[in-house]
């Protein structure tokens, strides 16, 4: 058992994107890659996979810009899994090209090849499954409908966003122009609802696979959803846009010691008020379908629920924003009635105003430590061990952070001697297992490190850069790149910190 009483029990786990697995194919799938992965952390006594947000990317690549809330990504589904089932030729796939480098993510060889291997599978594979198929949108028909005509209707218009379509009466939704363009793209609507049902198969093959090994999954929710998505051009309502679908305003945070202009997300904001009046059935739904993925579902910049910065449309800074409330237990009250069995964890990093502490409190929902904001200037720093609560998940750092050997090279003589001294650094064990220890040995009831600090790997391995577009989300991970004996190097500090 995983959680007890619907908490996480004390334990830990390994942050690892799906996309960093390796195969022959240029990104990580959820096929044997994955299996070995959970195999690994089985050995390595660890009970969490923590993964990124699956849903299909667009431009930028970020997993956190994705068309789809609902929908998986096409590109983490597994080729050998469809040789194996008959729905692809073995030499289809080795005269395509997946990318230069084994160790980075070519985003856009996958965006010029995946898709002709699909269309195939889902040209052998419709009729021969079309009950399942049936099966499959009767569960799913609060999404996928929606999302199989918006992305036929995106590639009709050429990719662009919504907002750009040259015909304003599927722009805007109008009644005949769904019946006109559903008929129309009839074609492309079968192959995306074909691509969901393979990556929904795959995937839950693989969380029960998870299940057998006793490991649990770890899923990411951005708060936000991307502008050009689905989930904004088919409710409109829920956010706030004008009558033409542009958005008064958009997110993003203040300006800070890292970024001085702030940072402008773009995402549209939600009508909080006409969500309450029908009773949050929209987050409701988001809730349902993270829940078919996720075992524990952490709420990325969970600030947000208490007040959100507010940055008016067509700004090109987040300087000119202003803070405004936001819905805060209202909210989530309502999901903690209506998922009693699902676990939450509330990501609130930064702005740790009273009233966000007060409401991380009140939500009962564990909050982050991050090992890497704990050695700067700040003597009482919330990150310090010693600070913890036990309603807490401590980790090295998250996708947005440096790697450990990475953050430790940057240090500033004077918080690298503070780091060594609190925790005891040293050259016989090695500064980055040393931070590992002292994450593990905490009160946190969840320790979470990043799978790039167990393999000692430097800045090279980093995920993200914030305020960055380019260059991010690339780093894979080498078949033979975990060395021998590390499951048991793993597995005994796990055990001796009765995690």
């Amino acid at each position: 058992m995983l959680l007890k009483d619907n908490k996480i029990k004390r334990s830990s786990g390994i942050l690892m994107p799906i996309f960093t697995l390796p195969s022959p194919y240029g990104i990580g799938t959820l096929g044997k890659a994955s299996r070995d992965f959970i195999n690994f952390l089985q050995a390595s006594n660890q009970s969490w996979w923590q993964i990124l947000p699956v849903g299909p990317t667009s431009y930028g690549d970020s997993p956190y810009q994705s068309p789809s809330t609902h929908a998986g990504n096409p590109y983490f589904i597994d080729l050998d899994i469809l040789v194996e089932d008959g729905l692809l030729e073995q030499s289809e796939i080795d005269v395509l090209f997946w990318g230069d480098s084994p160790c980075l993510v070519d985003y856009g060889a996958l965006y010029e090849n995946r898709y002709t291997l699909l269309q195939k599978a889902c040209e052998r594979g419709w009729d021969r499954d079309f009950d399942r198929i049936e099966a499959f949108k009767s569960a799913n028909s609060y999404w996928i409908l929606d999302y199989a005509l918006f992305m036929a209707l995106k590639r009709h218009f050429d990719m662009l966003s919504w907002l750009e379509w040259p015909d304003e009466d599927i722009r805007l939704r109008k009644p005949e122009a769904i019946k006109f363009y559903t008929e129309k793209l009839a074609d492309d609507i079968r192959l995306f609802t074909y691509i969901q049902f393979l990556f929904f198969n795959q995937w839950n093959a693989l969380r029960a696979y998870a299940h057998e090994h006793s490991v649990g999954i770890i899923g990411d929710l951005p708060i936000y959803v991307a502008l050009d998505s689905v989930d904004v051009w088919a409710s409109p309502e829920c956010f706030q846009l004008d009558e033409k679908g542009f958005p008064t305003e958009v997110a993003g945070v203040p300006p800070d010691q890292f970024t001085a202009d702030g940072q402008l997300w773009g995402n549209p904001l939600y009508a909080y008020d006409v969500m309450q009046q029908n009773g949050y059935e929209w987050w409701i739904k988001r809730i349902e379908g993270a829940a078919k993925l996720y075992d524990v579902v952490r709420i990325d910049h969970f600030r947000g629920f208490e007040s959100f910065w507010a940055v008016p449309y067509g700004e090109k800074t987040a300087m000119n924003g202003h803070w405004v409330k936001g819905p805060g237990m209202s909210l989530i009250s309502t999901l903690k009635n209506r998922f009693p069995s699902i676990s939450f964890i509330a990501e609130d990093l930064g702005y740790p105003s009273q009233e966000v502490v007060q409401l991380l409190k009140d939500s009962e929902f564990p909050g982050m430590k991050v090992l890497e904001f704990a050695f700067g200037a700040n003597e009482d720093s919330v990150y310090l061990p010693h600070a913890y609560n036990k309603n807490c998940v401590c980790y090295t750092g998250t996708h947005d952070n440096d790697t450990i050997k990475g953050w430790l090279s940057q240090l500033t003589p004077s918080d690298l001697k503070k780091a060594e001294d609190y925790l005891g650094l040293n050259e016989r064990e090695g500064y980055v297992w040393g931070v590992i220890r002292g994450g593990m040995g905490s009160v946190a009831r969840l320790f979470v490190a990043q799978m790039q600090d167990y393999l000692e790997l430097s800045n090279e391995a980093r995920i993200n850069i914030p305020g960055t577009q380019e260059g991010n989300w690339r780093w894979r991970m080498l078949p033979d790149q975990i060395p021998h004996g590390l499951s048991d190097k793993i597995a005994y500090l796990t055990k001796l910190y009765n995690r």
